[in-house]
């Protein structure tokens, strides 16, 4: 996968980039695998925003993703690797032998034609999907559920890759992009290799209209608005706040920790890395 320039036309044009698509195979979706996707433009269930920043951007279907991978043992063909809009990573098309049709998340390195199986017994080629306790130390996986059967939750974007440290009586040792080391048991599913699409980060949007398309509205900062309407906001002329960043709800932005799942912290053995 590469990145193309554009020829600069406009004073705008000449920094923007985008994909060349050249891993995409199929322009059209398999319609079987596809749902109707209702807007919620950051909204709750009373018609409340309680995501800001979000609204408008095109029309997407979602394509139905098997992130848990229990066929185990039935060897699937990849058809296709396409596009998918409601993620950064690329997904594949995969023809199982018993006439069933799935999407699985495309890994680095899969080509159509190729032969992918998921199973305690699978080999460690990318693409495939085994349980942490037959993958071998070192090796670098994705999609991993963080329940067994549950489905995987964790390492789906574009470019991921987590490496499994170490064995630890029921629990495996997972290092995640964050730098966070996590425990995970054994028996959950994990997919072997890194997810494609390694170039998205670098694509330069270029504009402000590319990023309405993608749903995103503008974002206006708290040093602008009126003392009504943010902690930092009014004062004579143009002022730089005058403290220390804060949300509109006056929750400190910079430092300050809003992770709580007391259920979680057990299994966290080191502290993602600051960046």
């Amino acid at each position: 996968m590469g990145i193309k320039a554009y020829r600069p036309y406009t004073e705008t044009r000449r920094f923007q980039t985008g994909l060349t698509f050249e891993e995409i195979t199929a322009s059209s979706p398999h319609k079987p695998l596809l749902k109707p996707k209702s807007r919620i433009s950051g909204r709750n269930n009373q018609g409340e925003i309680t995501i800001w920043r979000r609204g408008g951007g095109h029309k997407r279907r979602y394509r139905m993703i098997d992130f848990k991978r229990d066929k185990p043992g039935i060897v699937a063909k990849v058809a296709t690797v396409e596009y998918d809009p409601n993620r950064s990573s690329f997904i594949s098309l995969l023809h199982y032998a018993d006439g069933e049709k799935r999407y699985i998340l495309y890994a680095q390195g899969v080509k159509v034609g190729d032969k992918v199986v998921s199973g305690p017994d699978a080999d460690i080629v990318a693409g495939n999907a085994l349980p942490l306790r037959n993958i071998p130390v070192g090796t670098l996986v994705h999609n991993i559920e963080m329940r067994q059967g549950k489905g995987g939750q964790l390492v789906r974007s574009a470019g991921a890759a987590a490496q499994l440290l170490s064995k630890e009586g029921e629990y495996a040792l997972v290092r995640l992009p964050s730098g966070e080391v996590r425990k995970i048991h054994l028996e959950c599913m994990a997919s072997i290799g890194q997810v494609g699409n390694l170039d998205h980060e670098n694509v330069s949007l270029g504009k402000a209209g590319r990023t309405r398309w993608l749903g995103r509205r503008p974002t206006v900062r708290g040093v602008a608005m009126n003392p009504v309407d943010h902690p930092l906001g009014g004062g004579e002329g143009k002022t730089s706040g005058g403290r220390n960043p804060v949300t509109p709800w006056g929750q400190p932005t910079r430092g300050f920790k809003t992770r709580n799942n007391k259920r979680a912290e057990k299994f966290i053995v080191k502290r993602r890395e600051k960046k």
